[in-house]
């Protein structure tokens, strides 16, 4: 049997290699339904507001999510086994590949039908602190049909996409791949998380 251990250091070969990565079935379903819940009832109540762009600014036509930051300091019993599972990859990485990553971020993300991502590179300009991206999706019973892919422009001008289907996670890294959000014909919901090196001049 394939242990979460042995998958995460799967995970770890690949961006080695690829420099990217899709994995199933990150947690056990009941806790990526109680992370969907939490995420809808924020939404619900107005609780989200309209994610940024680079220069700071909403701009709905680059970007339509809604977004929520998690405290890490304060998580809820959803968000507990995510930012657990995402730390122990955390370790692996840097066990096998020396990355210097030193805390993760997360928030929740909101897709209203229709809304989309345009293509951009998670690194931002003259800050290199963010080296991994992840991407965790909530949605259950996502099909083909429906839309919202996440897509990933790789090397020799290919593309992959990834659908968000609940317990995905895509891996990437974060200079590396420009990538975007696709429209759907209804709400997706997804965590996005970047692992982060400290950046120059930080206190430890």
């Amino acid at each position: 049997m394939t242990t979460l251990a042995d998958r995460f250091q799967a995970a770890a070969d690949a961006l080695a290699v690829d420099g990217w990565c899709v994995l199933g079935q990150l947690l056990p379903a009941e806790a990526t339904a109680a992370l969907a819940a939490e995420c809808a009832a924020m939404h619900t109540a107005h609780r989200m507001t309209p994610a940024r762009v680079g220069t700071g600014q909403s701009a709905p036509a680059l970007r339509g999510d809604h977004t929520r930051w998690f405290e890490m300091n304060a998580l809820s019993a959803a968000q507990q086994p995510f930012v657990e599972a995402i730390e122990t990859l955390r370790h692996t990485l840097n066990r096998s590949l020396m990355l210097g990553l030193v805390e993760s971020e997360a928030h929740y993300a909101v897709y209203p039908p229709g809304a989309r991502y345009a293509r951009h590179l998670d690194q931002l300009r003259g800050r290199d602190a963010r080296v991994v991206s992840a991407v965790y999706y909530l949605n259950a019973d996502w099909e083909p049909e429906d839309g919202g892919a996440l897509r990933l422009y790789l090397d020799d001008d290919r593309t992959h996409d990834v659908l968000p289907r609940a317990g995905t996670l895509a891996l990437f890294l974060s200079d590396r791949f420009e990538h975007e959000v696709l429209p759907a014909t209804h709400e997706r919901m997804s965590i996005a998380c970047w692992m982060r090196r400290r950046e120059p001049g930080a206190l430890p």
